[in-house]
Parts: structure tokens; C-alpha cells; sequence
């Protein structure tokens, strides 16, 4: 048994009968869409949090300097 009782082959079938209908070019344009958009998001997650580190570095120094 695989996941939740879909066993491998049938799995297999239907992967098959996915690439027949859409074909090859098609499945493979979507994936290529697919990683770029995860490539985005991921990189608008780290500009972001690139962001956040700049503005409490920043509230830092001038909570320092408050103090002197």
C-alpha cells in the first residue's frame, strides 16, 4: 500500500495517461512556470527578511546611541 491506499502502479497509470492527454511540452512548460514561481517566491522571502534584518541592525545602533 502506498499513500492512502493507492498503490505504485496505479499511481504509474495515471501519470501515464496525464502525460498522453497533455503531452510531454505541455507538462514540461508547466513545470518550468511552476519553478519559477517558486524561485520568485522564494527570493521575495529572503529580500524580505533582508529587509527586516537591515531595520532592526538599524533600531539597534540607535538604541546605542541613545544610551552614551
Amino acid at each position: 500500500m502506498g499513500l492512502s491506499g493507492i498503490s505504485i502502479w496505479q499511481l504509474l497509470i495515471v501519470l501515464v495517461i496525464v502525460a498522453l492527454i497533455f503531452g510531454t511540452k505541455k507538462l514540461r512548460g508547466v513545470g518550468n512556470d511552476l519553478g519559477g514561481a517558486v524561485k520568485g517566491f522564494k527570493k521575495a522571502l529572503n529580500d524580505d527578511d533582508k529587509k527586516n534584518d537591515d531595520a532592526l541592525n538599524e533600531a539597534d545602533s540607535e538604541t546605542q546611541e541613545e544610551k552614551k
